[in-house]
């Protein structure tokens, strides 16, 4: 049986945390094979807001590719994916995907994504937000992304911020049929 694959993109806004989380999230499923893509404004923000060390994050990856290899098998169509997350995604990595522009892997990856039809989270990370995040939102939108804000949920009561960061992923990988067990849904 093939795995499931999901490609993961941390780009540079701030909440490095919220793209950390779900590889860990998604490191005890053997079925799902993760791909991992950082923009160089993530590792930045991942060295300022976090305490997360570059090899750590690293681990949780099944397979790291490179922003610059553009030639990486994420890259293409033939390579069959599942989809792929965002997370988080900074509003010039949404501007990049809303209009193809293809200039680095993690937006190559994301525009294969969506001509393959296949499904693309972005956890966009702005605010306040001005008219072209608006317009690029609603690009993605039209193209079949799906936009993803990390808001908290307080219907659950968390207790800390690594809860309320636990259920925006799980959300969000929820939308990529991953289901994360134990995760409390509203009405249950």
């Amino acid at each position: 049986m093939m795995k499931k694959r999901i490609i993961v993109g941390i780009s540079g806004a701030s909440g490095f945390q919220y793209g950390y989380k779900v590889l860990e999230l998604l490191k005890p499923f053997e079925e799902i094979e993760t791909h991992l893509v950082i923009s160089k404004g993530a590792e930045m923000t991942r060295s300022l807001e976090t305490e997360y060390e570059r090899e750590d994050l690293l681990a949780f990856a099944d397979e790291v590719h490179s922003i610059q290899n553009i030639g990486a098998s994420i890259a293409s169509g033939s390579f069959k994916t599942s989809g792929m997350i965002v997370a988080p995604c900074s509003m010039r990595t949404l501007a990049s995907i809303a209009n193809g522009f293809s200039d680095n892997l993690l937006t190559r990856a994301a525009d294969v994504v969506l001509k393959e039809r296949r499904k693309l989270v972005l956890m966009v990370r702005e605010a306040p937000i001005n008219l072209a995040h608006i317009d690029n939102m609603r690009k993605v939108t039209e193209m079949g992304g799906i936009i993803f804000p990390p808001i908290p949920a307080f219907y659950q009561q968390p207790k800390s911020l690594d809860e309320m960061v636990t259920h925006s992923v799980s959300h969000a990988l929820s939308l990529l049929d991953i289901e994360i067990p134990n995760m409390p849904h509203w009405g249950e």
